[in-house]
């Protein structure tokens, strides 16, 4: 049986372990969640970095993992070509906001991205919109606006601040983007579970785009060989932060009624 370590701030990453359960039901998941240290898109490129290595290093040395999903928009951003430089030898996929999915099913050409300060600001964010708004086939515009708060209010559950902060950036967007916006990107992999505050303050005219899907057939195709029709396996959840914040989110989002570890790395 194949073993894939998938790692993220918090609990976000759930959002990418639901794709991943879907599409590869025969492989055993270890998601660790660094919750004392979420979350990541306020903290310095040095700080995620150094727990990008610890995580991996740890999951490496303790489940002799087959492959590794960072499910976290932010440490791909700025750590995930120091883990490869490290570990040449284990398949690492990464999350991106889906600008190039965005970019092809838009009609008006103009997309709202909605992700963290620390994911925005990275150069290969840079790159990836740079590269799409040169190659496109006709003029694409993308209104990046990042979202201070949100993955913590999400992390925390806390309903309220999540409603008023969604509030508050779609309300920024719209500012900033033409009225004929018609996709907004979730660049973040907490932001899906705030999902449905976003589309109603959005509206039905908008499509919200997400990575999850893509990242779990990435997974499987860097897998190669898995056996088909699998029996599911459990993933094991372990937490740098509180197991049963944790627990609670992984029965809340993805029905698994599971107790998270607390782990120390």
């Amino acid at each position: 049986m194949k073993t894939v370590g998938v790692f993220d701030s918090g609990v976000g990453g759930l959002s990418v372990l639901r794709a991943l359960l879907a599409e590869l039901p025969g492989v055993r998941f270890v998601y660790v969640a660094d919750s004392a240290y979420a979350p990541y898109g306020e903290r310095s490129v040095a700080e995620i970095t150094e727990r990008s290595k610890r995580i991996t290093g740890w999951l490496r040395r303790t489940h002799h993992i087959d492959a590794l999903v960072v499910a976290c928009n932010t440490a791909t951003a700025l750590a995930i070509d120091s883990l490869r430089a490290i570990h040449p030898d284990l398949p690492i996929v990464g999350v991106e906001p889906a600008l190039k999915p965005a970019a092809a099913m838009s009609h008006t050409r103009h997309i709202g991205v909605l992700a963290t300060r620390g994911t925005l600001n990275s150069e290969r964010f840079a790159r990836l919109r740079t590269q799409l708004e040169n190659t496109a086939s006709s003029p694409v515009h993308f209104i990046c606006q990042p979202c201070d708060g949100l993955a913590d209010a999400i992390e925390r559950d806390d309903l309220p601040a999540q409603q008023t902060l969604c509030e508050r950036y779609v309300a920024a967007l719209r500012e900033h983007a033409p009225g004929d916006m018609d996709t907004v990107v979730l660049g973040c992999t907490h932001y899906p579970f705030a999902a449905d505050a976003l589309a109603q303050l959005l509206g039905p005219d908008v499509a919200l785009v997400d990575t999850g899907v893509a990242v779990a057939r990435r997974t499987r195709d860097v897998l190669k060989a898995v056996e088909a029709g699998s029996a599911a396996v459990t993933p094991e959840l372990l937490s740098t932060g509180d197991p049963d914040a944790l627990s609670l989110a992984a029965s809340r989002w993805l029905g698994l009624q599971t107790q998270a570890g607390k782990l120390v790395v």
